[in-house]
């Protein structure tokens, strides 16, 4: 923008001369140097801070699908990339050795019900110590507890999608042997019930930014269209800034000022399902200093907006 501008002032100042309506003197020459500064000074450096701009990305929560239980893979009933709902069976493993348990469990049961209602009889009539009934109904509770235990397990047998969303990069098949490691996901679901559209600016662009303020983002997915929003919240830790418990002292590292994330709220309650996690493009905040400088601004964006349609970096 600074170069269009700057080449537009060359361009008047050429056709002024030429037509001698100014002179063509050293200060008018050198002149264009001062409309340089004058545009850093006054205007582009300044709109950093007035209406900061940086990179967007629209992403969504993966959920990695671990089964509670370990077992062989029966059935695979959903295929990559399909919509689903909150619910859907994803894979089911083979339910034998579970069911199995449970029977057992549940036969131990009667038979444990059946000893303390004769217990109890034969303690009414005082032909028994109420410690032996006290006993059985213990061992009752017990074997109740581990038959909803089982019963627990046997469910687990079928894995079931948590949210709205889908799965992608499917090779799971039948016959395939899963753990309930939590180290060794089987699935990656993509919840789509929630998309973030999160946006980097430069630290020292980012003092003047607050919840609230509109944001306009173009992406990369849809060239020539820019879209509406709010700044949600500024994520108030990155990286580079957490630090994790261990048995180390302190590692020196290279420090470098990383880039802070915004998250962003659309105005389009739709735009989320048109845009595949991954998207990525251009968005610009409007805070409430250098205000003069939001046109430039606008303007900028729209031009990325329009180059999005032959330019792919």
């Amino acid at each position: 923008m600074i170069v269009f501008l700057l080449n537009s002032y060359i361009a008047v100042l050429v056709a002024l001369i030429w037509l001698k309506v100014i002179p063509g003197t050293l200060f008018w020459k050198l002149s264009p140097l001062l409309v340089l500064l004058v545009l850093l000074v006054g205007l582009f450096i300044p709109m950093g801070w007035g209406a900061p701009a940086g990179a967007a990305l629209v992403g969504r929560q993966s959920v990695a699908i671990v089964p509670d239980v370990s077992g062989t893979v029966i059935e695979v009933p959903v295929a990559a990339n399909t919509p689903l709902k909150a619910g859907d069976v994803l894979f089911r493993l083979d339910p034998t050795l579970y069911a199995a348990q449970l029977d057992a469990l549940a036969a131990q049961l009667k038979l444990a019900e059946t000893r303390l209602a004769q217990m109890s009889e034969l303690a009414r009539r005082d032909a028994a110590p109420k410690f032996d009934v006290e006993q059985r109904q213990s061992e009752v509770d017990r074997l109740r507890a581990e038959l909803a235990g089982a019963q627990w397990n046997l469910d687990k047998t079928t894995i079931r999608a948590p949210a709205d969303g889908y799965v992608t990069n499917l090779v799971l098949r039948a016959g395939a042997r899963v753990s309930n490691l939590s180290l060794a996901p089987v699935m990656a679901f993509i919840d789509t019930s929630d998309a973030v559209t999160m946006v980097q600016v430069p630290q020292i662009y980012a003092r003047y930014i607050a919840a609230g303020q509109k944001v306009e983002v173009t992406f990369k997915f849809l060239p020539g269209q820019v879209f509406a929003g709010r700044v949600e919240t500024v994520l108030q830790a990155i990286a580079p800034g957490q630090s994790a418990p261990s048995g180390m002292a302190v590692a020196p590292r290279d420090i470098a000022p990383e880039p802070f994330v915004l998250r962003v709220t659309l105005d389009d309650p739709g735009l989320a399902d048109r845009l595949p996690s991954g998207s990525v493009g251009s968005a610009a905040i409007y805070t409430d200093h250098v205000k003069v400088s939001h046109v430039i601004r606008q303007v900028v964006l729209r031009q990325q907006a329009l180059l999005n349609f032959i330019w792919p970096f």
